[in-house]
């Protein structure tokens, strides 16, 4: 019977994916197979922690991150959990070998953002060290499944990209981070007076990683390479369309890719793709 479980477990994740990121589900569907499952597994997890210290605005966030750590801990010791996301991750953990530090330094960062944080440029990089590189890296061992050597050549690559994704949703949302949540993400930056040229500066910081980063997508086994890139693509346009548009704008809308670019981009990349011009 805990086979139907598992499939429930399995559908949640995925069904949690499809529901809170368009890009990631498109980019996950273009993976083996084998891949797919735990890619979203690892997704799910993540989106639980996040929407905890983001949305749950009228419930205890401090007492819940800290149930759901605990939770997490236990499940993967004991090899299930009655939570199917926690569930269907902890057998992905279990599976590839997650270093069980990796989930430490991400829950660590989402503790950061329970309380009201002006970030200095040390906590910024830890931050993006737990919020973002290590989601990256539990990625990579599912990628890369047990071939250390492997993990090792693309653990720099994977690290700039998570950081340089986290980077462009900063900018995305920060107006949202400032205004309703109370986070300045960007240490020595102002958001009150926002300047074009603080935003320059980002974006030079943000379009390093993702050059960095596409050099490690190229060495990626083949099973993943063409969603990762994929989802690359599209956080890419994401990138530029921000990069067009003044300070002043990206403090009061949420720039945006609309879905039907986002196919378009799909098509293109997928015909990159085939001819080998990543």
């Amino acid at each position: 019977m805990k086979k139907k479980f598992d499939t429930l477990s399995a559908t949640c994740s995925r069904e949690t994916t499809r529901l809170y990121s368009t890009s990631f589900s498109l980019g996950i569907f273009f993976f083996n197979k084998e891949v797919r499952q735990p890619i979203h597994a690892i997704y799910g997890f993540v989106r639980l922690a996040d929407e905890i210290v983001d949305s749950f605005h009228n419930y205890p966030k401090s007492q819940m991150l800290a149930e759901l750590k605990k939770d997490c801990f236990t499940a993967i010791e004991r090899g299930i959990s009655i939570n199917p996301v926690l569930n269907s991750f902890q057998q992905v953990v279990n599976q590839y070998g997650i270093q069980h530090d990796l989930i430490s330094q991400f829950l660590s960062s989402m503790e950061m953002d329970l309380g009201e944080q002006s970030y200095t440029s040390e906590k910024y990089e830890e931050y993006i060290m737990g919020s973002a590189q290590v989601v990256g890296l539990m990625c990579l061992h599912v990628f890369t499944n047990g071939n250390n050597e492997e993990f090792e050549r693309l653990k720099i690559p994977a690290m700039k990209l998570g950081s340089a994704f986290q980077k462009v949703n900063f900018l995305r949302d920060v107006n949202a981070d400032y205004q309703e949540l109370n986070r300045t993400y960007f240490p020595g930056v102002n958001l009150s007076a926002f300047s074009d040229e603080n935003k320059r500066a980002i974006e030079q910081d943000i379009l390093t990683e993702l050059n960095e980063a596409l050099n490690g997508i190229r060495l990626l086994p083949r099973s993943c390479r063409k969603g990762v890139y994929l989802a690359y693509v599209y956080y890419k346009q994401l990138f530029r369309k921000i990069a067009r548009v003044p300070a002043e704008r990206v403090m009061s809308e949420r720039i945006r890719v609309s879905n039907g670019h986002k196919f378009y981009l799909m098509f293109d990349s997928l015909i990159r793709y085939k001819l080998n011009v990543l």
